[in-house]
């Protein structure tokens, strides 16, 4: 069927917002065609200005765990809005979000709130550039920390690339200190920081992977990233801004058993509205002013309305959903893997707790190079099945398939179906 008011508001879009979009993937430039515009949303669907309705899997990217409009959410914004949208002054609410965070996640000691994950990155490395004296900064290929200059650096097939911008107007003196290797390879950073550990400030990662599709780390990674930085005397920064209240209440670290120096939030925490975090022990996070010399600010931080909307959905997370969420994501995995092998059609899977990605490939995928072997043309023409079926899926194969509480049985039934018959069409 045919989205002509979407198309057209697509061109009207492109008149006045570059590409017509405020964020690059929602242009569907991975798969191809006009991007759905959204009308409004209830549960586990979204509703598009020609009226379709689709089961949705990007959740607006993960932080809707509760669904769509949850009515506590919901709530909480009204009540917030009602009282005033900003202040520019300091409130209770922001300070009781923060309890909750450092009561869930141990490494937290202290924690500041900002605006969105890429805030949370960028003053993180400021804190650990300060705390160490260093400035030089590891990260991994395929991992995504927003988009401040020093992690816009595009990753070679070598042990690492120093100092190669993937942006237009990012200076290569803003990421020359900056060094890219693969994710899941122990023997790299090993290498990196025994050759050039007096200059790393900071060893920055997203513990399960999900911005090049999900990928879980292999046993050993994490634990000797711990180890090796402990060594090296760099700080471990775990970008949980997907995975923070994702897959557990609280951090993933916690449930691998390792912790990170510092720990970037975002996402769920803000309950479908712009909110992100950092935090860390207090001898790192007291370098913030007003207390020390490292300066960060923001007059939406800790915004009210945000603020409720994450206190309320911390609150309703704290009523073990988990495991349901574990278990229709679990079945949504293994109908997508028996519909691929009834029609012949080569994929692998990967998933972590509610959230998944089907590589069009043989598995497994470990790392960017595995993700990017995998066939993207095969994932758009499968990605335009599924939507002209009423399923909404990420429209990049790179991206993470979330699910939340909202999704009920018959959600989890209609998407394999509609699979099977995306591949019989493959």
């Amino acid at each position: 069927m045919p989205r002509r008011r979407s198309e057209a508001a697509y061109a009207r879009a492109r008149k006045v917002i570059p590409g017509g979009v405020n964020s690059p993937v929602r242009a569907f430039g991975a798969v191809g065609g006009a991007p759905v515009f959204v009308s409004h949303g209830y549960g586990s669907k979204v509703v598009d200005v020609d009226g379709r309705p689709y089961i949705d899997y990007v959740m607006s990217w993960g932080p809707l765990i509760l669904g769509h409009a949850h009515p506590a959410v919901v709530k909480a914004v009204r009540v917030a809005a009602e009282r005033g949208t900003s202040y520019g002054m300091p409130t209770e609410g922001e300070a009781e979000l923060a309890r909750r965070l450092c009561q869930a996640i141990p490494s937290m000691k202290r924690v500041r709130l900002v605006n969105s994950g890429t805030e949370a990155a960028m003053s993180a490395l400021r804190v650990a550039r300060a705390s160490t004296e260093r400035e030089g900064l590891v990260k991994f290929e395929g991992c995504y920390h927003g988009h401040a200059d020093p992690f816009l650096v595009k990753g070679g097939s070598g042990l690492a690339t120093l100092g190669i911008s993937s942006s237009a107007g990012v200076p290569d003196g803003a990421v020359g200190r900056t060094v890219v290797l693969p994710y899941n390879n122990v023997e790299a950073l090993a290498d990196v920081l025994k050759r050039h550990g007096r200059s790393i400030a900071a060893v920055i990662v997203e513990p399960v992977a999900a911005n090049m599709g999900v990928v879980p780390p292999k046993p050993e990674f994490l634990s000797e990233a711990r180890r090796l930085c402990t060594k090296h005397g760099a700080l471990l920064i775990f970008d949980e801004v997907i995975t923070g209240f994702r897959l557990r209440y609280g951090a993933v670290q916690d449930e691998l058993g390792v912790r990170s120096d510092l720990t970037l939030l975002g996402k769920i925490i803000g309950g479908g509205l712009p909110v992100g975090a950092f935090g860390g022990d207090a001898g790192a996070m007291d370098l913030l002013a007003p207390l020390g010399p490292v300066y960060q600010a923001g007059t939406l931080s800790g915004n009210p309305v945000a603020v409720a909307a994450g206190r309320a959905t911390l609150e309703e997370l704290s009523r073990k959903v988990y495991a349901r969420l574990e278990e229709a994501a679990r079945e949504l995995a293994k109908g997508l893997l028996q519909g691929a092998e009834r029609r012949g059609v080569e994929i692998s899977i990967n998933r972590a707790g509610s959230m998944l990605t089907l590589f069009f490939g043989p598995g497994p995928v470990v790392d960017f190079a595995g993700a990017s072997a995998c066939d993207t043309k095969r994932y758009a023409a499968f990605f335009h099945s599924m939507l002209a079926q009423g399923v909404l899926l990420p429209p990049s194969q790179f991206e993470a398939w979330f699910l939340s509480t909202a999704h009920a049985d018959e959600d989890i039934e209609a998407t394999v179906r509609a699979a099977d018959a995306a591949f019989a069409r493959l």
